[in-house]
């Protein structure tokens, strides 16, 4: 399969007809002294992850996953900015395929089009802390029959044309990751002196909303989520006792009440 749009943006291109893991595969080539912004790409994966180890499968040739190797300059502190950056680089790219739809990104790994997830975001630590691999799968032309849950949608269903549409969506994509990621190199990874910040609050719905969250260690909190923090991190204002939790991880359900 052919990227004339996207290949020229990254510093190593490869296209393979099928993965088992974009994110296992560049992780175990980035060993081998791949470049800053080398990027790894199929239509066609068997075995993805999302993140708490769930299975992210699609149909050949109907979705897009994608993985981008990074090595910032800056300190390991800033590292949680990047896969909100890329949150926030899909979601742009999405728009600018035409969909029909309400884009937006739920804290703190998936875009959704009116509500509804069309990607998801993973980011892994190289050993040594070398570098981070972004990766992302985004749902291009399946049908709602085929769609993994309810919950789930395709560019194809919110009126993106099929044509060259994974070149396309991807090459949007790069475009708008490698913007960021200068951004937020040219600042030392300063999220707010970059604007980061401010961008992904103001493109996140989970700000503002009522929210569950699924903590690690089995505790569940409920409350209004009021702003993610200069490290990255939701917060949340307990609906108990009215006290600021900062979550750092957790799984994160929008709440249709008020």
């Amino acid at each position: 399969m052919e990227f004339p749009l996207s290949a020229p943006l990254a510093s190593r291109f490869e296209f393979l007809d099928e993965c088992g893991s974009t994110n296992t595969e560049l992780v175990g080539r980035a060993a081998d002294a791949w470049p800053d912004f080398s990027v790894l790409v199929t239509t066609s994966q068997t075995a993805g992850r999302g993140r708490l180890d769930r299975v992210w499968v699609a149909p050949p040739g109907q979705a897009l996953a994608v993985s981008v190797l990074l090595r910032p300059s800056f300190s390991l502190d800033a590292f949680g900015w990047l896969p909100l950056m890329a949150g926030l680089a899909m979601a742009r790219a999405v728009d600018s395929v035409g969909v029909a739809g309400a884009v937006s990104l739920k804290w703190p790994n998936d875009v959704l089009v009116d509500g509804l997830k069309v990607s998801g975001l993973l980011a892994e630590l190289l050993p040594g802390a070398a570098g981070v691999v972004l990766g992302a799968g985004v749902n291009l032309t399946i049908p709602r029959e085929s769609l993994p849950t309810p919950q789930s949608t395709s560019l194809g269903l919110h009126g993106a044309a099929e044509e060259g549409l994974a070149d396309r969506v991807l090459a949007a994509y790069l475009g708008e990751l490698h913007g960021l990621y200068a951004a937020l190199g040219e600042h030392g990874g300063d999220a707010d002196a970059s604007g980061i910040r401010r961008l992904v609050v103001e493109r996140c719905s989970t700000v503002g909303r009522q929210v569950r969250v699924e903590l690690p260690g089995g505790r569940t909190l409920f409350g209004s989520a009021n702003d993610i923090d200069p490290a990255g991190h939701l917060t949340v204002v307990d609906r108990e006792d009215g006290a600021v939790q900062t979550v750092a991880a957790g799984d994160v359900t929008h709440l249709r009440y008020e």
